[in-house]
Protein backbone atom coordinates (compact mmCIF):
# COMPACT_ATOMS: atom_id res chain seq x y z
CA UNK A 1 0.00 0.00 0.00
CA UNK A 2 1.68 3.38 -0.96
CA UNK A 3 2.16 5.78 2.10
CA UNK A 4 0.97 9.31 1.87
CA UNK A 5 2.78 11.97 1.66
CA UNK A 6 2.47 15.15 3.31
CA UNK A 7 2.10 17.96 1.71
CA UNK A 8 3.30 21.56 2.41
CA UNK A 9 0.01 23.95 2.51
CA UNK A 10 0.15 27.74 2.33
CA UNK A 11 -1.45 29.52 4.90
CA UNK A 12 -2.00 32.58 3.31
CA UNK A 13 -4.85 30.67 1.14
CA UNK A 14 -7.14 29.66 3.45
CA UNK A 15 -9.64 31.78 6.10
CA UNK A 16 -8.08 30.35 9.20
CA UNK A 17 -9.73 30.17 12.44
CA UNK A 18 -8.12 29.84 15.62
CA UNK A 19 -8.79 27.58 18.37
CA UNK A 20 -7.08 27.35 21.95
CA UNK A 21 -7.57 24.08 23.44
CA UNK A 22 -5.21 24.56 26.70
CA UNK A 23 -3.00 26.70 28.36
CA UNK A 24 -0.36 25.57 30.78
CA UNK A 25 0.97 27.58 33.46
CA UNK A 26 4.76 26.51 33.98
CA UNK A 27 6.99 27.18 37.19
CA UNK A 28 10.67 27.09 36.81
CA UNK A 29 12.78 27.44 40.37
CA UNK A 30 15.55 29.35 39.81
CA UNK A 31 18.22 30.65 42.34
CA UNK A 32 16.48 34.06 42.28
CA UNK A 33 12.95 32.40 42.90
CA UNK A 34 10.28 31.26 40.79
CA UNK A 35 10.25 32.03 36.88
CA UNK A 36 6.01 31.69 35.49
CA UNK A 37 5.68 31.09 31.73
CA UNK A 38 2.95 30.13 29.96
CA UNK A 39 2.38 26.95 27.05
CA UNK A 40 -0.60 27.09 24.67
CA UNK A 41 -1.69 24.39 22.61
CA UNK A 42 -3.61 26.21 19.94
CA UNK A 43 -5.60 24.16 16.58
CA UNK A 44 -5.91 26.06 13.23
CA UNK A 45 -8.51 25.43 10.56
CA UNK A 46 -10.50 26.66 7.92
CA UNK A 47 -14.22 24.23 7.61
CA UNK A 48 -14.96 25.39 4.04
CA UNK A 49 -11.35 23.26 2.74
CA UNK A 50 -11.55 20.77 5.19
CA UNK A 51 -8.04 22.12 6.17
CA UNK A 52 -6.58 21.80 9.51
CA UNK A 53 -3.27 22.06 11.73
CA UNK A 54 -1.82 22.28 15.54
CA UNK A 55 0.78 24.01 17.45
CA UNK A 56 2.43 24.92 20.98
CA UNK A 57 3.73 28.16 21.62
CA UNK A 58 5.22 28.87 24.83
CA UNK A 59 5.98 32.36 26.51
CA UNK A 60 6.42 34.59 29.41
CA UNK A 61 2.68 35.51 28.68
CA UNK A 62 -0.84 34.10 27.60
CA UNK A 63 -1.07 36.08 23.94
CA UNK A 64 2.33 35.71 23.04
CA UNK A 65 1.94 31.97 23.96
CA UNK A 66 -1.16 31.88 21.97
CA UNK A 67 0.19 33.83 19.25
CA UNK A 68 3.28 31.52 18.95
CA UNK A 69 0.65 28.58 18.78
CA UNK A 70 -1.03 29.71 16.08
CA UNK A 71 1.96 30.80 13.82
CA UNK A 72 3.02 27.11 14.87
CA UNK A 73 -0.36 25.68 13.61
CA UNK A 74 0.02 27.26 10.00
CA UNK A 75 3.30 25.34 9.31
CA UNK A 76 1.80 22.49 10.47
CA UNK A 77 -1.52 22.28 8.20
CA UNK A 78 -2.99 19.25 6.15
CA UNK A 79 -5.85 18.57 4.03
CA UNK A 80 -8.43 16.08 5.08
CA UNK A 81 -10.54 13.66 3.41
CA UNK A 82 -14.01 14.39 3.99
CA UNK A 83 -17.43 12.66 2.62
CA UNK A 84 -20.20 15.51 2.79
CA UNK A 85 -20.30 16.72 6.35
CA UNK A 86 -18.74 13.02 8.07
CA UNK A 87 -16.02 11.33 7.50
CA UNK A 88 -15.94 8.30 4.89
CA UNK A 89 -14.86 5.91 7.22
CA UNK A 90 -14.10 4.57 10.98
CA UNK A 91 -10.51 5.02 11.54
CA UNK A 92 -8.24 4.59 14.93
CA UNK A 93 -5.63 6.94 15.68
CA UNK A 94 -2.99 6.35 18.00
CA UNK A 95 -0.42 8.36 19.69
CA UNK A 96 1.88 7.43 22.73
CA UNK A 97 -1.25 6.02 25.41
CA UNK A 98 -3.36 8.22 23.63
CA UNK A 99 -6.42 6.57 21.04
CA UNK A 100 -9.00 8.57 19.49
CA UNK A 101 -11.67 6.64 17.37
CA UNK A 102 -13.78 8.68 14.74
CA UNK A 103 -17.02 7.08 13.50
CA UNK A 104 -19.28 8.54 10.49
CA UNK A 105 -22.46 9.69 12.00
CA UNK A 106 -25.83 10.40 9.87
CA UNK A 107 -27.03 13.80 9.00
CA UNK A 108 -28.02 16.03 12.11
CA UNK A 109 -26.06 14.12 14.63
CA UNK A 110 -23.67 16.53 15.22
CA UNK A 111 -19.53 16.53 16.85
CA UNK A 112 -20.20 13.85 19.74
CA UNK A 113 -16.76 14.93 21.29
CA UNK A 114 -14.96 15.89 24.07
CA UNK A 115 -12.08 18.93 24.46
CA UNK A 116 -9.54 18.53 22.18
CA UNK A 117 -10.96 16.46 20.02
CA UNK A 118 -13.89 19.00 19.32
CA UNK A 119 -11.31 21.58 18.43
CA UNK A 120 -9.74 19.30 15.73
CA UNK A 121 -13.18 18.14 14.14
CA UNK A 122 -14.83 21.45 14.28
CA UNK A 123 -11.69 23.52 12.58
CA UNK A 124 -11.62 21.11 10.12
CA UNK A 125 -15.58 21.71 9.38
CA UNK A 126 -16.89 17.69 10.06
CA UNK A 127 -20.39 18.47 11.22
CA UNK A 128 -21.56 15.38 12.05
CA UNK A 129 -19.09 12.65 13.82
CA UNK A 130 -18.80 10.41 16.93
CA UNK A 131 -15.84 10.57 18.69
CA UNK A 132 -14.56 8.45 21.59
CA UNK A 133 -10.96 9.17 23.45
CA UNK A 134 -9.73 5.84 25.12
CA UNK A 135 -6.64 6.08 27.18
CA UNK A 136 -4.79 9.55 28.18
CA UNK A 137 -6.65 12.69 28.85
CA UNK A 138 -3.54 15.03 27.79
CA UNK A 139 -4.86 17.48 25.08
CA UNK A 140 -1.33 17.46 23.86
CA UNK A 141 -1.77 13.19 23.00
CA UNK A 142 -5.73 13.58 21.98
CA UNK A 143 -4.91 15.89 19.06
CA UNK A 144 -1.62 14.00 18.21
CA UNK A 145 -3.50 10.86 18.02
CA UNK A 146 -6.95 12.54 16.43
CA UNK A 147 -4.79 13.95 13.34
CA UNK A 148 -3.05 10.48 13.04
CA UNK A 149 -6.89 9.37 12.80
CA UNK A 150 -7.33 12.12 9.77
CA UNK A 151 -4.19 11.42 8.27
CA UNK A 152 -5.35 7.65 7.65
CA UNK A 153 -8.76 8.85 5.96
CA UNK A 154 -8.92 7.79 2.68
CA UNK A 155 -11.72 8.76 -0.22
CA UNK A 156 -13.66 6.73 -2.63
CA UNK A 157 -11.40 7.04 -5.50
CA UNK A 158 -8.14 6.36 -3.62
CA UNK A 159 -9.47 2.90 -2.47
CA UNK A 160 -10.58 1.71 -5.90
CA UNK A 161 -6.94 3.31 -7.67
CA UNK A 162 -5.27 0.99 -4.94
CA UNK A 163 -7.66 -2.07 -6.01
CA UNK A 164 -7.21 -1.47 -9.32
CA UNK A 165 -11.31 -1.02 -9.69
CA UNK A 166 -13.77 1.89 -10.35
CA UNK A 167 -15.71 3.72 -8.09
CA UNK A 168 -18.68 1.72 -9.33
CA UNK A 169 -17.44 -2.31 -8.06
CA UNK A 170 -16.60 -0.94 -4.59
Amino acid sequence: MAIPTKKKLDAGNYQLKDQVVAINRVTKVVKGGKNMSFAALVVVGDPSAGVVGYGSGKAKEVPQAIRKGIEAAKKNLMRVNLSKTSIPHAVLGTFGSGRVLLKPAPEGTGVIAGGAVRAVMTSVGVQNVLTKSIGTANPHNVIKATFDALFKLRDRQDVATLRGKTLQEL
